[in-house]
């Protein structure tokens, strides 16, 4: 893809979102780490549901070890996987206590050596919480990447490292929540919505979804006799 295809496809993705952030509540770097981190296979929505009720009873590390891991599994119920997500969320806890004072910390190294932290949750967190031009890949991301031709990658890997080195600078630090929420809402992973999508003539999939033809107007008379003709018919015997 030519560079200056891509500078105009975030340009249009900034115009329509000129402040793009995740769908994830939270109120803290720790509640956002939190919620990263329970957000693995499964949706931001289930994410929020569960947090709504975990948040008000423990969101710092120290609360959640208080409640132990069997204390937190009624909370996080909701996300799947809860038996292992509930340990990683009383040891992310407590090794936060133990290595950095609570405190999330802003290096990745750190980062990823905290239980149930990955690659891509610790880019999301050097981005949101640090500011860093950090670029993470899910499966949204990745399925978009290859898909337009603007980051063409085997592995999730491939698609970061292209990513953040053909995304111009302006657009770097937001380009992962552009993405994500184009992916989560237009260039779905079946029938993606190409008709309607503000790239679509910037984007090389092959194999766009098509336009659906319009009703011809004998069969739009024919559905509206269907649908007031028996009503109609009822009014005039009366």
């Amino acid at each position: 893809m030519h560079p200056a295809t891509r500078a105009a496809i975030f340009r249009r993705l900034k115009a329509a979102n000129p402040a793009p952030t995740t769908e994830l509540l939270f109120g803290s770097p720790f509640e956002l780490l939190v919620a990263v981190m329970l957000s693995a296979h499964t949706t931001d929505k289930s994410v929020n549901a569960a947090t709504r009720e975990l948040f008000p009873v423990a969101n710092t590390p120290a609360a959640i070890v208080a409640l132990g891991v069997e204390g937190v599994k009624p909370y996080i119920r909701p996300v799947g996987l809860y038996n292992t997500k509930s340990k990683n969320l009383v040891g992310l806890a407590q090794a936060l206590i133990e290595r950095h004072d609570g405190q999330v910390p802003g290096d990745r190294a750190a980062l990823e050596a905290l239980p149930g932290v990955g690659r891509k949750t610790a880019s999301i967190i050097l981005n949101m919480v640090f500011g860093e031009a950090e670029i993470a890949v899910d499966t949204h991301i990745f399925r978009v990447a290859n898909r337009t031709g603007l980051a063409p990658g085997r592995t999730p890997r491939e698609v970061e490292e292209a990513l953040r080195r053909n995304t111009p600078p302006a657009y770097r630090k937001d380009a992962h929540h552009w993405l994500i929420l184009h992916g989560r809402y237009v260039c779905t992973a079946r029938a993606p919505k190409c008709p309607t999508c503000i790239i679509r003539d910037l984007c090389e999939f092959a194999h766009k979804t098509r336009p659906k033809p319009p009703q011809p107007a004998v069969r739009l008379r024919r559905a509206a006799r269907r649908a007031f003709g028996p009503a109609r018919r009822r009014r005039s015997r009366r």
